[in-house]
């Protein structure tokens, strides 16, 4: 069976990586516009029987980009593709992941049933802002953590008293086996959110005082509550305070609450694309060799749990 990594347009330089990594050239697909805007897309190479490796994070434009999965696996599949495996390094609409409230929508689910239904038959993903949101495919799912990346970068700069902090209770799990990996204390910061892109900080659990301080989460958005947090645990007595996010969304006014916040240095990959969001203090790692070691392992159908950390 052929190997086939084909590529939508919202992250195509990191596909360039991961083929690169691979050894394997980037299938060819014809993606166009109608002329009021509806998705055309077209695969050039014959891919019949062949295992198709689709990479497209759903990252702004979200809908374009969903849109554009969808279709794409939709031509491979009428094109007889024999397996399509769906390489999302980040899920769109992953924070609406249950019902919080009355009379509102789980869009985390709608989208896996939109993506099952385009004919896609395996999902390669990474971070996850729930857990639960890979029972809501009913196909199997490869679940990455770029946990790997950021241990590797954090360990050649031998930071000593070191402290990893969880921004909220939803993120202890993570922060606490993130710590271990690092030998570092554990802190947690009780938060409130009265709306979405909003939080109020109530309190900081743990000693951050003359520490180095890494916040740990899984997406930077709006950056409110990650300067939020950075200002309380310099408020609190740390030294130096870094933070380490696998997604960074970097909305509205993110990059300028970055650069005005404490934090001397915002750790991410690159599972979305800056696309002319510049900072000093924005350092970019890459997931290319991590997602093009799950492929190959998927295609010589080996396990995947050995990238797990």
């Amino acid at each position: 069976m052929e190997l086939k990594i084909i590529s939508g347009n919202a992250n195509p330089v990191l596909a360039e990586a991961i083929v690169k990594s691979l050894g394997v050239p980037l299938g060819k697909t014809l993606i166009t516009r109608f002329s009021d805007g509806e998705i055309q897309a077209k695969i050039v190479d014959n891919v019949r029987g062949a295992d198709c490796f689709v990479i497209q994070p759903t990252c702004m434009p979200v809908n374009e980009n969903i849109m554009e999965l969808l279709i794409i696996s939709d031509a491979l599949r009428r094109a007889s593709a024999r397996r399509i495996t769906a390489v999302i390094p980040y899920y769109g609409y992953g924070r609406q992941d249950r019902k919080a409230e009355p009379r509102v929508p789980i869009t985390a689910k709608l989208v896996a049933n939109l993506i099952v239904a385009s004919g896609v038959t395996r999902v390669l993903a990474m971070d996850l802002h729930a857990g639960q949101i890979q029972g809501f495919f009913d196909i199997p799912v490869d679940h990455l953590y770029g946990t790997p990346v950021f241990l590797d970068y954090l360990r050649g700069k031998n930071i000593e008293d070191m402290v990893v902090v969880s921004p909220d209770a939803g993120g202890v799990e993570r922060a606490r086996a993130f710590a271990k990996h690092l030998n570092a204390d554990l802190a947690i910061v009780d938060k409130r959110r009265p709306r979405p892109n909003e939080a109020s900080i109530m309190n900081l659990i743990g000693d951050v005082k003359n520490k180095t301080a890494i916040i740990l989460d899984d997406l930077v958005d709006t950056a409110g509550t990650l300067t939020k947090v950075a200002v309380a645990i310099k408020e609190k007595g740390a030294t130096h305070v870094l933070a380490a996010a696998s997604h960074g969304v970097l909305s509205g006014a993110a990059i300028q609450r970055i650069n005005e916040s404490p934090l001397e240095e915002l750790i991410i990959t690159d599972s979305i694309p800056l696309n002319g969001k510049q900072s000093d203090k924005i350092k970019v790692l890459t997931i290319a060799p991590l997602l093009a070691e799950a492929i190959k392992r998927i295609y010589n159908d080996e396990s995947v749990s050995a990238l797990f950390v």
